[in-house]
């Protein structure tokens, strides 16, 4: 059980939510969030918290692409189908 009063996640008032996480890294990998967090300071010409820059490391990892849910539904082709080896 935790002692925690923060709630692990809420919502923000620009539509994202905010999630707080507790991770174990090895000291290589905090020390490359600092490199983050300085280019990413330099970048914007203010101090940055290591939490921005992993939520910037994160956001810049993503691929944008449509929501599987949000595509018309295209029926298969048949040239899109694996072919199949051997004879029935």
């Amino acid at each position: 059980m935790s002692d925690r009063t923060t709630p692990p996640m809420h919502a923000l008032p620009d539509g994202e939510a905010e999630l707080a996480l507790v991770v174990r890294l090895p000291w290589e990998d905090v020390a490359r969030l600092g490199q983050e967090a300085g280019r990413l300071a330099a970048q914007m010409q203010r101090p940055v918290t290591l939490d921005e820059a992993v939520s910037h490391r994160l956001r810049s990892a993503r691929v944008p692409a449509p929501a599987a849910h949000a595509r018309p539904e295209q029926p298969a082709s048949v040239a899109s189908l694996p072919r199949m080896s051997g004879s029935a």
